[in-house]
């Protein structure tokens, strides 16, 4: 699933493209049709994320969400755009360019009460300038949950997905077994600060990038074309900072990588 940065460097993209402009909407697949007919020829006046949240704001006060989920993407051309292909639930046209959306788990039209109930619903997102990470230490300094665990809920904070959750804790020394209400204000301010600057630089760069300058080498990343990570994916292979194996587990359903030496519980 695209975690936070993913979702602002697309509604930074789709402002660029379509903001303050009329947009031609329609749904191919057709599972969006009565939506699409709602805004078709409507202003985009802005676009923005929170967390793994996308919203697309039209003037009469129409909101698009979308979530993209495990499978949602979204891809453009220039325009004249050739004829849809595959389920495409969402198609916006502007001027020069045309974006389809196949696959979200939601595209839907929102009011602003829905709005304000979904962020009501969600954790400080760090990408964004109006977040309040004290919300989330309320809620970590309190809970015997592990970290690991608390930092994946959007209740708790918002767009942090498996690499940056993996990755910011190995940056801190700290497990993520580790229970939230054994985190001090110190460790969490730092952790949040951490967080703020990996996730704009995954903004601006288009990929996550984690590991330090001084650390970027020996084996290469797990995947093609990807960073190299100090533990995502890293499963038994020698730590790049102490050499222990990285090892792995299942943590509420989601692949779990960490350092036992580099954090130790």
């Amino acid at each position: 699933m695209p975690e936070g940065h993913t979702l602002h460097r697309l509604a930074r993209l789709h402002q660029r493209r379509y903001g303050g402009s009329a947009v031609e909407v329609s749904s191919p697949q057709g599972r969006f049709t009565s939506g699409a007919a709602l805004i078709d020829g409507l202003v985009l006046e802005t676009a923005e994320a929170w967390g793994k949240h996308l919203l697309h704001r039209y003037e009469s006060d129409l909101i698009v969400h979308i979530h993209l989920g495990l499978y949602g993407k979204f891809t453009e051309q220039q325009v004249p755009m050739a004829d849809p292909v595959g389920a495409v639930r969402l198609r916006m046209v502007g001027s020069d360019y045309g974006t389809d959306l196949r696959g979200p788990t939601a595209c839907e039209i929102y009011t602003e009460q829905q709005v304000d109930a979904l962020k009501a619903r969600l954790g400080p997102d760090p990408i964004r300038t109006d977040a309040d990470p004290e919300r989330a230490w309320g809620r970590i300094t309190k809970s015997r949950t592990a970290i690991g665990t608390l930092l994946m809920d959007q209740k708790v904070l918002a767009g942090v997905g498996n690499v940056y959750r993996a990755e910011i804790l190995f940056r801190h020394e700290i497990s993520p077994m580790r229970p939230g209400k054994d985190l001090d204000h110190a460790e969490w301010d730092a952790l949040w600060l951490d967080l703020v600057e990996l996730m704009k630089i995954g903004v601006r760069r288009g990929k996550i990038i984690t590991i330090r300058p001084e650390d970027d080498h020996g084996e290469e990343s797990y995947g093609r074309n990807r960073p190299r990570t100090y533990v995502y994916r890293r499963a038994g292979r020698p730590c790049r900072i102490c050499g222990t194996e990285i090892q792995h587990s299942v943590m509420q359903a989601r692949n779990l990588f960490w350092c036992p030496v580099c954090q130790p519980a």
